[in-house]
């Protein structure tokens, strides 16, 4: 049997290709080895985000008081592991289901077992051969093994993390980036002992140094203790061991930044650092093999490969973009959320690009403050000369869901005046968009 476009994982960036295949027209297969869904919705971004809910649920009934709501004793809160755990694996089954069903209701076969690739036009899975016009690799990434000597019932991975009937009461969490600062917080927003073990200075690469400042400091208040540039090297007697120093930790969670996942091949395919190398097109060095998501390690972000899987199903049916990956935002699940998009003041920088910094904090917005929250802030990068906004920082609450109107300005262009023009209803907290606006061509109107 021929197919159109077989496609190798069932990640974002695998499942949105193949549904979206199945919806013009090509005779699509989706293979997957494990289970539908991938890492994001079975282990990663869903469940997590579904644990660090409720660890911001948690933490914010201290506060219940504020409110006006009597005879809840903070003292006696508790953090009950195994429902959370729970709520969080129901919704990603639900989410899987889903996925699932919209993929036989759009006519793709989904073949399980591990495929190979044994030319630049077949695949085989479990001794099947199977032929392909195109062919679209989308089999994700995953953290290394740490290289240290610790005990295997003292490593936490990420993928088995719910299988943990209870959590420790200290834990390190080696890594950097999103996930590694994510999971840290929601260590310490259920009262556990927690140490951030993170190889450089930097604690998400890509966000803007601003934001990586306000991360060390938040942590820092959240009692987060830091280790910047340190090696992994063993473990004793309840401490990890550090090249320079041990820190208390009866887990170690593995958070490290993660390789893509190379399919086994019978052809050359280019390798560049662990991810397949690929052009502007996402196409291989094989026309008719193309590799998204994180395997083309362009971006380890499940939104980014899902944008990635519909832009190849367009260039299969002839019809050429260009992604500009800028325009797509970095989310930061903290407490509060993170999110970015567009240039970062030192990309700015280096390209030499005359620009104004502009912001709004939320202790001035009073959505902010009815809801309780004063921490938080939006910053707009513009270019001087004609007013072109070329990025956007938000910390806010709901910081993720709020990146989408900037991702809707930016991706036509807009201006600072654009911007200070449209009209948020009040109260919102989406309002500071007005403010920053308004402080970019002139003078906020509550600053």
């Amino acid at each position: 049997m021929e197919y159109d476009v077989i496609i190798i994982g069932s990640g974002p960036a695998g499942y949105v290709a193949a549904i979206r295949a199945g919806q013009v027209g090509l005779k699509t297969a989706l293979v997957e080895k494990k289970d539908i869904g991938g890492m994001c919705l079975n282990w990663g971004c869903i469940p997590s985000k579904a644990i660090i809910e409720s660890a911001k649920f948690f933490d914010r009934m201290s506060q219940a008081g504020e409110f006006g709501v009597d005879g809840i004793d903070p003292g006696k809160l508790e953090f009950n592991w195994r429902k959370a755990r729970k709520r969080a694996m129901s919704i990603a089954k639900k989410l899987t289901g889903g996925v699932d069903y919209l993929l036989k209701k759009n006519g793709v076969d989904v073949i399980k077992g591990e495929a190979k690739i044994t030319s630049h036009d077949s695949i085989s899975v479990n001794n099947r051969s199977i032929d392909a016009r195109n062919i679209i690799i989308a089999t994700g990434s995953y953290p290394p093994k740490l290289e240290a000597d610790i005990p295997e019932d003292k490593i936490i991975e990420l993928e088995y993390l719910y299988e943990e009937e209870e959590l420790p009461e200290s834990v390190a969490v080696v890594g950097q980036g999103p996930v590694a600062v994510e999971m840290a917080q929601f260590f310490s927003m259920i009262n556990k002992k927690v140490t951030l073990v993170s190889p450089t200075k930097t604690l998400i690469p890509f966000a803007d140094q601003y934001l990586n400042d306000y991360l060390y400091n938040r942590l820092k208040k959240d009692k987060v203790e830091m280790v910047f540039e340190d090696e992994v090297k063993g473990y004793n007697n309840g401490k990890l061991v550090l090249r320079n120093k041990e820190v208390e930790a009866e887990k170690v969670l593995n958070a490290s930044k993660r390789n893509g996942v190379v399919p086994s091949m019978d052809i050359d395919v280019k390798i560049n650092e662990g991810s397949i190398e690929t052009n502007e097109y996402l196409q291989t060095n094989y026309e008719n093999i193309y590799a998204i998501g994180d395997v083309n390690g362009k971006s380890y972000l499940a939104h980014v490969g899902s944008a990635q899987g519909l832009f190849v199903i367009n260039h299969i049916k002839g019809i050429k973009e260009v992604m500009k990956l800028s325009n797509y935002p970095l989310n930061i699940y903290t407490n509060p959320e993170i999110a970015q998009i567009g240039l970062t003041e030192e990309e700015l920088q280096n390209n030499k690009v005359d620009y104004k910094v502009s912001e709004f904090p939320l202790s001035a917005n009073g959505k902010a403050l009815i809801e309780g929250y004063k921490d938080g802030n939006i910053r707009l990068l513009s270019e001087k000369k004609y007013g072109e906004v070329m990025g956007v920082q938000i910390i806010a609450p709901n910081a993720t869901d709020m990146i989408a109107e900037a991702s809707a300005f930016m991706q036509v262009e807009s201006t600072i005046y654009d911007v200070s023009r449209v009209v948020h209803a009040h109260p919102t907290i989406s309002e500071v968009f007005m403010e920053a606006g308004f402080d970019a061509v002139d003078k906020a109107i509550h600053k």
